[in-house]
């Protein structure tokens, strides 16, 4: 893994964070399929990686206030246990235009690192049996690889048992 400086056209605020904390981090650039049914499972798919080692960043509703979920794209968010981790009662699927408004990214790109507004974020704790996980870097068709450990201290997440399936 690199520090990822330096490379140009791949600036996104992902990994301007993940540069400023400097971490070793791999970015990964890969053709985005736009007639794909799942972001995540085409990003595992055109990067020949297993989808339980890609993680897909979703926003929900927690009694009221946006909560970031990361799961393996071969796993569903159990909003129930996302709202417990989150100390909450009760979550629904935040709106695709309320997520991109308070990340600052599109819907597809959204990535845990680098957002508008610093969100609760709860990480499923399977990310902690691997050597390295993908997130998103903040685009459609760009991955970051990071050690699991980076990415849960740079979003300040707690880790919990939120994927389903």
């Amino acid at each position: 893994m690199s520090t990822g400086k330096g490379r140009g056209g791949t600036g996104t605020p992902a990994t301007v964070v993940a540069a400023k904390a400097k971490i070793e981090f791999t970015l990964h650039p890969y053709e985005p399929d736009p007639d794909a049914d799942s972001y995540g499972q085409a990003a595992a798919d055109a990067l020949g990686i297993s989808p339980d080692q890609i993680f897909k960043t979703l926003l929900a509703d927690v009694d009221g206030r946006l909560t970031v979920g990361v799961v393996p794209v071969s796993a569903s968010l159990d909003l129930k246990a996302l709202a417990g981790a989150a100390g909450g009662k009760k979550a629904r699927m935040a709106e695709p235009r309320d997520a991109e408004r308070a990340t600052g990214y599109v819907v597809g790109g959204i990535s845990p690192l680098g957002q508008r507004r610093r969100l609760p974020t709860v990480i499923d704790e399977s990310v902690s049996a691997l050597a390295t996980v993908y997130v998103s870097a903040g685009r459609r068709g760009l991955q970051i690889e990071l050690v699991p450990a980076d990415l849960v201290r740079l979003t300040d997440a707690r880790l919990a048992a939120i994927a389903r399936g």
